[in-house]
């Protein structure tokens, strides 16, 4: 078994103060650096990922111009490659991190699975390369982009354990029914 812990967008514009500043998005940063810190050395790989949006688009319909955004499959222009926005949360201590993956640029993405490195490498690549089997996610927003990673996660057929303490969602009421998705569909809630 060679396990994976997978940090989902603990960027700046998805903590609190962000263009889609998310409640306890600060929190999360610290919860999971304390977890680095401390168990670290428990995982075989530490991934994160991070929106990393054009900034010279729409970004493939993601981000509403021409409307107010839906909230849905429509946003505030957020996380733009190169800005404030798009760097890690301050409070996310990122020394312990092997691979970082980029998702978005150009596109709507919010699986983490849908990114790539600075090589061009897909995530799901990278955790061929390493042998992974078992991914601890945690990270932001539990209601969109720690859903899709995690169903994605299962759907190539890892062993999924949501650390449910380290992560956040825009809604009380989405997050829970995103995280009762993800344990009917094969993940363990922690």
């Amino acid at each position: 078994m060679t396990r994976a812990l997978l940090v989902v967008d603990v960027q700046n514009d998805f903590t609190e103060g962000g263009a889609l500043g998310i409640e306890g998005g600060g929190e999360i940063a610290r919860k999971v650096s304390v977890l680095l810190a401390k168990e670290g050395d428990e995982y075989d790989l530490v991934v994160s990922s991070r929106d990393w949006h054009d900034g010279d688009n729409d970004n493939g319909g993601h981000f509403a111009v021409d409307a107010a955004p839906d909230f849905s499959t429509t946003w505030p222009v957020h996380c733009v490659a190169g800005t404030k926005g798009a760097e890690y949360h301050p409070d996310y201590v990122t020394g312990a991190v092997d691979v970082h993956v980029y998702k978005g640029q150009g596109k709507p993405s919010y699986s983490a699975f849908q990114g790539i490195t600075d090589e061009g490498i897909t995530l799901p690549e990278v955790l061929r390369r390493n042998e992974v089997t078992d991914i601890d996610l945690v990270g932001l927003a539990t209601d969109f982009c720690v859903k899709a990673s995690g169903l994605d996660a299962l759907s190539l057929g890892l062993n999924v354990r949501i650390l449910t303490a380290m992560v956040a969602g825009v809604a009380a009421e989405s997050s829970d029914a995103s995280l009762s998705e993800l344990r009917a569909a094969g993940a363990t809630l922690i």
